[in-house]
């Protein structure tokens, strides 16, 4: 084998670990920042993402109608109480307010 390849291949099994590491992302609004919610809720980004799959979020750059909040709030704070009971509807709309995409 190569020198190239074994360069290559070794870097190649350094870098599995940290990629196996990142947060999830969401598929229906992947640029969320995940890990910094689910930390500041208390729950994992697996949590957090999975509780997150049933929610419509409104296109990047558009604010969400009240009845639209009122909707995914009530699909998601259920689901991520169950994970964390210590999570209140305040808490919610303070941490997701911090982190909503601003473009």
């Amino acid at each position: 084998m190569s020198n190239q390849r074994i360069l290559a291949l070794t870097l190649c099994l350094f870098a599995l670990p940290a990629l196996a590491a990142e947060a999830p992302m969401l598929k229906n609004d992947p640029k969320r920042p995940v890990a910094d919610i689910s930390r500041e809720l208390g729950v994992t980004p697996d949590q957090f993402v999975t509780c997150f799959n049933d929610v419509h979020p409104v296109p990047q750059g558009q604010t969400p109608t009240k009845a639209r909040e009122r909707m995914n709030k009530s699909v998601l704070l259920p689901c991520l109480q169950q994970a964390n009971p210590e999570i209140t509807n305040d808490r919610l709309d303070q941490v997701m307010d911090k982190y909503r995409p601003k473009n």
